[in-house]
């Protein structure tokens, strides 16, 4: 990553890609990430809050990255605030994985300036692109001292969200984010005016990996009806580490699935259980296939951590080699509201 030189306090941009540096490939083609970071920056077509440096980690659409690629957008979110003039950091990014990559940078960020998050829904070439409002809003957010100790946030079409629990909740429409449980933590409006009003958890960051740490491989398996242990089957013959159920309701399944889960908690691997549902807490109370005897046979219930930051969390702490007690507990403390 490089960066462009700027001197005084000031806020970086890091680009990673996603709809708002996309571009159709051919007339009426699809949209693929295009822009550098400096064109998106350039898109804005207003002045900014604060000074900006720009740099560009990669040009990928978000649906295209791997966890590595997630700890690689943290190195370089690192590296820019290792610089005392940095007010804090925007990070332009595709909204398919956003709420993964934004939670992985919440759980390592040690650092009370802020790392922002922001895209797009509308490509940049669209005849009216939402990117150019969106990353204003957010470098407001960055450079503003009412942000400095949140940890990592989310800032899209004038709400701002914690990275803790938010999750894309439409498909297409420009307010394209949700908490159900966390919350939100303010808004910002279109001239760059600052409403925060929630504190950061009191939990002390998680280590980013080292290059040698290996990439434990975590999969994602869905419960549904007449649902069998084929793709937990696969998924363990494919050599994971780690899965992560998504259950239903509450976090259940069924006979089949928790016999075999629990054969592979007993050979070792760790097991997470999620619901499909859209709010609301993993609460192991059925028997019979249910959570309660997912529960009984080792399966670590994720909280209010919905699959995709379940996801994040347990292939982080498989890569600091940590053991299923400290994953248990680590659930426990992150997959609840705030104190």
């Amino acid at each position: 990553m490089t960066l462009t030189e700027l001197a005084g306090p000031h806020v970086v941009l890091l680009a990673t890609g996603g709809t708002i540096s996309s571009r159709a490939s051919e007339a009426g083609g699809a949209a693929v990430a295009s822009d550098s970071g400096e064109q998106v920056f350039a898109s804005m077509g207003v002045q900014a809050s604060y000074p900006v440096r720009v740099g560009d980690v990669f040009r990928k659409g978000s649906y295209l990255l791997t966890v590595d690629d997630m700890i690689a957008i943290c190195a370089s979110i690192r590296q820019s605030l290792a610089d005392p003039q940095v007010l804090g950091v925007v990070v332009t990014h595709g909204t398919d994985t956003m709420e993964e990559t934004a939670y992985l940078v919440d759980l390592t960020h040690d650092d009370p300036r802020p790392v922002v998050f922001t895209g797009a829904q509308e490509a940049a070439d669209s005849p009216t692109p939402d990117g150019p409002g969106n990353l204003s809003r957010a470098i407001a957010v960055a450079g503003s001292p009412h942000a400095r100790g949140k940890g990592v946030l989310l800032a899209f079409a004038g709400t701002i969200f914690p990275a803790a629990g938010v999750r894309k909740s439409h498909t297409t429409r420009l307010d394209a984010f949700a908490d159900p449980d966390f919350g939100t933590a303010g808004s910002v409006s279109g001239s760059g005016e600052v409403n925060i009003h929630a504190a950061q958890r009191g939990l002390a960051p998680l280590p980013l990996p080292g290059v040698g740490a290996g990439s434990p491989r975590v999969d994602l398996i869905a419960v549904y009806p007449g649902a069998d242990s084929t793709l937990l089957q696969a998924s363990l013959h494919a050599g994971a580490a780690g899965v992560v159920l998504q259950g239903t309701g509450t976090g259940n399944a069924n006979r089949v699935l928790c016999r075999d889960v629990a054969d592979a908690i007993a050979a070792g691997v760790v097991v997470v259980t999620s619901t499909r549902v859209e709010a609301g807490a993993v609460v192991p109370r059925y028997g019979d296939g249910g959570g309660a005897d997912l529960r009984a046979a080792g399966a670590i219930p994720s909280g209010l951590l919905r699959p995709s930051q379940s996801l994040v969390l347990l292939s982080l702490l498989l890569r600091l080699d940590t053991p299923a007690a400290g994953i248990a507990e680590t659930f426990a403390r992150r997959g609840t509201l705030p104190d």
